[in-house]
């Protein structure tokens, strides 16, 4: 384990500590070590958007993001965004709208769209599909899921 750093981290609230190598990408250490698999790897390369999560409060590809990089830091997967076994809105808009078809791009998109609604709760189509640019559906027209984020959107108000 001479090899290995001590890595400390908050991930949907809960602290860890635990040994990873030096080099590790955030994606596969929340995936493989931490168990948090709603985040997917698609690309590899940042282009896709499947891996998103927020990072201290901001949405990052996890596949490009050394762990090292997110000492100390707080993270939030798909798996954070529901209140226990209750949705949040965002995700019963993407049940209600059709918003997820094969589901691989959903815990990317629901965490983009999460981010969005932060930073502009009142998003025109304009700013939704912007919003969620970096992230890739190979199912769907971004139809259903833009209407998703805007449904989301309208509950809140």
């Amino acid at each position: 384990m001479a090899d290995q750093i001590m890595l400390s981290l908050k991930v949907n609230g809960q602290s860890h500590s635990l040994q990873v190598h030096p080099f590790a990408r955030l994606l596969d250490v929340l995936r493989e070590d931490l168990r948090f698999t709603g985040t997917k790897e698609g690309c590899g390369e940042g282009e896709c958007g499947v891996c998103s999560i927020l990072l201290n409060g901001r949405l990052v590809n996890s596949c490009l993001v050394p762990a090292v990089q997110a000492q100390g830091g707080e993270i939030v997967t798909v798996e954070g965004l529901a209140d226990g076994q209750r949705l949040s809105s965002l995700q019963d808009a993407f049940l209600t709208q059709n918003g997820a078809q094969c589901g691989f791009c959903t815990p990317g998109m629901l965490l983009a769209a999460t981010d969005l609604l932060q930073r502009n709760p009142h998003p025109d189509e304009a700013a939704v599909r912007e919003g969620l640019a970096g992230n890739l559906c190979r199912c769907t027209g971004y139809v259903k899921i833009v209407d998703a984020v805007q449904t989301a959107a309208r509950e809140a108000r």
